[in-house]
C-alpha cells in the first residue's frame, strides 16, 4: 500500500519543508549534530515518538526536544506548529483544544507511520541524545543558562534605575543563599 503524503510534502509547504538548519530567523542552534539537526522527515518522526509518550502541547513538543538536547538546540514555533498542521492534515495527529492550546494526540495512521519507521525514529533519538552529551554535560549547560539567567536578570533590574535598600538586600541574600548551596556540593 502507497502512501502519497510523502510525495506532496515538499511541493505543498516549499522544498525543504521539515528541515532545520540554515540561518534564519527559526534557527535556535546552539550546538549539536553538526550540519543540520533535523534531515527531511526527521523532525516528523520524532514529533510523533514524543506524542506516542503522552499527548503534547506544541511548546510542551519544543521544551522536551530541546531537553533531550541537553539546551543545545532549540526548535523554533514557526518550524514546530506547521509542521503539527501537516501532521494533523496527513491524519497522524488529532488536536483537541484545552483552553487556548492544542493538545495533541497520536491517531492509529501516527501509530502506523511511528511503527513503520521504528529503526530510524531510535537512531535520531540515539544521535538527540548524544548531540545533547553526557549527564554532566547537560548539567553543565542547565548551570550555565541559569547563570545567564541571573546575570541577565540583574543587568535588566539594575538598567530600570535605583534600587532601594530592602530590594538589594533581599537580591544579595538569594545571592549569597545560592552561593552557599554551590559551595555545598
Amino acid at each position: 500500500m502507497f502512501h502519497h503524503h510523502h510525495r506532496h510534502e515538499g511541493r505543498r509547504f516549499g522544498h525543504g519543508f521539515g528541515r532545520e538548519g540554515g540561518h534564519g530567523p527559526h534557527h535556535h542552534r546552539r550546538g549539536g549534530f553538526g550540519g543540520r539537526m533535523f534531515g527531511q522527515g526527521d523532525l516528523r518522526l520524532v514529533i510523533l515518538a514524543l506524542i506516542a509518550e503522552k499527548p503534547r502541547h506544541g511548546y510542551e513538543i519544543i521544551k522536551a526536544i530541546e531537553d533531550r538536547l541537553a539546551g543545545t538546540y532549540s526548535p523554533s514555533p514557526g518550524v514546530i506548529y506547521p509542521t503539527l498542521t501537516l501532521m494533523e492534515e496527513i491524519g497522524q495527529v488529532t488536536a483537541a483544544m484545552e483552553g487556548s492550546r492544542k493538545l495533541y494526540t497520536l491517531t492509529p495512521e501516527g501509530e502506523q507511520a511511528l511503527a513503520e519507521n521504528r529503526a530510524v525514529v531510535d537512531s535520531i533519538l540515539a544521535r538527540m541524545t548524544q548531540a545533547g552529551g553526557e549527564e554532566g554535560v547537560a548539567a553543565t549547560l542547565q548551570i550555565r543558562r541559569a547563570m545567564e539567567n541571573l546575570k541577565l536578570a540583574l543587568r535588566m533590574r539594575m538598567g530600570q534605575g535605583p534600587i532601594d535598600a530592602a530590594h538589594r538586600q533581599r537580591i544579595a541574600d538569594a545571592i549569597d543563599a545560592a552561593a552557599r548551596v554551590v559551595e555545598q556540593g
